[in-house]
């Protein structure tokens, strides 16, 4: 393994790779040494060759900063976002945009290209899976669909995102991939003293602007109402909602095509995990009828209050607030026979956090024996591993649509179809 590299020393490194987190791969390499040790930069992309300076060396990888771009790719663009740009010193660069410099159409190359990777590496499995735009996206340049933005306040009073693997707030003049209307709303010149943070909301047509001072709180603040399809959903103001404007609506439609009304029965006992306010049992109810039945489960006690509310047109729909792990094994030990049954007719949706959903609920999930799972992803590893476990207790990877819903990032959203 090379050895003359240390923390501090800047290199020359010719990217030949995409890795998972948002950043790319170049190999440092002396002497008769052909693979070199690994060196993950941001702000680059396969095919340039860069000076970078090392910032932190493991057994057997090490992390450097981009400095400057000595040969750089044909799909290199102008960062969307000046204060991003590679040009500014990297605790300058303002986080949050981190594919801000590559075109978009390469940017969803590259996604699924960390898809595949993740599938074959930790899922043991090989599959094409193309990245499909968010409608508008391409005419706006990927620009204009951040509905929900933080922004963090130093204590000079200047608002900024944190630099990336930083807490250093970085002042910002723009928010290029906000809305227009948080875009307006956003006084980014003004200071704000006394204030730690600053969450701007677009729903519909309004803007809530929610200073804060100290930690964000949790519990329950305004309602606004959110519309998907035609169809209202009540929030907390603070709660979660997906940040992408049009991802409710291509997320909803993904869930939709993935469930098998053939395969299910809306008599079943069907499950939204880690439902929110119940996007995703609406959905569930919609494809299976009035008929259905369905339990939504959140965490948030807040959100399932408003889940109740959002499904309250559905006879069998209902909400409860609980841990998905500790909610499943409840129910392990207290459903009957006969629900066992109808949740055997039943389908389950998930929409786990980054983490994903992991053994325990995989194993959990197993055991209930559903017609069919939904799987609701946004982490490309933590759907593979979890993918793999469905595999090794026989369940196979029916379907898998991928969505750009975070452009200029490197997030993915994904949505992936179980069956035994």
């Amino acid at each position: 393994m090379p050895q003359d590299i240390a923390e501090g020393r800047i290199v020359e490194l010719t990217i030949d790779n995409v890795a998972h987190g948002g950043r790319f791969v170049g190999r440092h390499r002396i002497d008769s040494d052909e693979r070199g040790r690994v060196v993950f930069v941001p702000d680059t992309m396969p095919g340039e060759t860069v000076r970078a300076q090392v910032v932190e060396v493991k057994k057997s990888f090490a992390t450097a900063v981009a400095l400057e771009v000595v040969s750089a790719s044909p799909d290199r663009v102008p960062h969307v976002w000046d204060e991003a740009s590679i040009d500014r010193a990297p605790l300058e660069r303002a986080g949050g945009a981190e594919f801000g410099h590559i075109a978009l159409p390469r940017q969803r190359e590259l996604k699924q290209r960390v898809i595949e990777d993740a599938l074959e590496r930790t899922g043991g499995m090989t599959r094409e899976v193309p990245v499909a735009a968010a409608p508008g996206d391409d005419e706006r340049g990927g620009l204009g669909w951040r509905t929900r933005v933080r922004l963090h306040v130093d204590d000079r009073g200047r608002q900024g995102p944190f630099a990336p693997r930083s807490h250093e707030v970085v002042p910002v003049a723009d928010l290029p991939l906000a809305t227009e209307g948080i875009r307006l709303s956003a006084q980014l010149d003004q200071r704000l003293p006394g204030v730690t943070a600053v969450d701007y909301v677009q729903h519909g047509d309004e803007v809530d602007v929610i200073a804060m001072e100290g930690a964000p709180e949790r519990g329950r603040t305004d309602t606004i109402v959110e519309t998907v399809g035609g169809r209202e959903f009540e929030l907390d103001r603070s709660g979660f909602w997906q940040v992408h404007r049009e991802a409710p609506g291509v997320l909803t439609d993904a869930v939709r095509r993935a469930i098998d009304a053939d395969a299910v029965d809306a008599a079943g006992w069907s499950l939204d995990l880690y439902g929110g306010v119940g996007l995703f049992a609406a959905t569930i109810a919609e494809v299976l009828g009035e008929r259905t039945r369905v339990t939504s489960v959140e965490a948030d006690e807040v959100a399932t209050d408003h889940a109740s509310e959002n499904l309250a047109e559905w006879l069998g729909a209902s909400a409860e607030t609980g841990r998905v792990d500790r909610w499943l094994r409840e129910l392990a030990k207290r459903a009957s026979k006969a629900e066992r049954e109808r949740l055997s007719r039943g389908v389950v949706v998930l929409d786990p956090p980054r983490a994903g959903a992991g053994r325990e609920v995989v194993e959990q999930l197993v055991a209930l024996e559903p017609a069919q799972i939904v799987y609701v992803a946004c982490d490309p590893v933590a759907l593979a591993r979890d993918a793999k476990l469905l595999a090794e207790r026989g369940w196979s990877l029916d379907s898998l649509e991928a969505f750009d819903l975070f452009p200029h990032t490197h997030h993915v959203e994904a949505v992936a179809s179980f069956r035994r």
